[in-house]
């Protein structure tokens, strides 16, 4: 799995923290606790989502974050675009072996398949805000 696909959980799981503690000042160490990975992780992504303009930051001691607009107005495309830079499936860059009839066909009959798999899963977090993963968890109690 690539870094790029656990940071997409990793940025939900921070988005869920803020949304959920969104009535205190959110500091980051909570954050790290909840998602239970180191204080770098946890940096790395809100600064992401900080540039992304999903996250207000305040730095230094008594640093908090805080969600930058309401959470049904955050898609979580939204957030996948904010600490990705690659699509779900990549086709590998291995060199054509050109005495081979799928080795030389392979990349061009699955770019297409990619292509359409690509636009169907940015289509479905598009469809799904923040508020749709965090609202099953207050109805839970949690």
């Amino acid at each position: 799995m690539s870094s790029n696909n656990v940071q997409f959980s990793v940025a939900v799981h921070i988005m869920q923290v803020l949304c959920v503690h969104s009535d205190k000042r959110v500091v980051s160490s909570l954050i790290t606790e909840s998602v239970n990975t180191d204080a770098g992780t946890v940096r790395t992504v809100l600064s992401k989502l900080a540039k992304a303009g999903l996250v207000l930051t305040t730095r230094g001691r008594g640093g908090s974050s805080a969600l930058a607009r309401p959470a049904d107005q955050i898609s979580l495309l939204d957030i996948y675009h904010a600490v990705t830079s690659q699509t779900v499936f990549l086709i590998h860059t291995h060199p054509v072996e050109q005495d081979c009839i799928v080795s030389t066909h392979h990349k061009q009959t699955l770019c297409s398949v990619l292509a359409d798999c690509q636009r169907t899963f940015e289509a479905s977090l598009s469809d799904r805000k923040l508020a749709d993963v965090v609202g099953p968890m207050r109805l839970g109690g949690g």
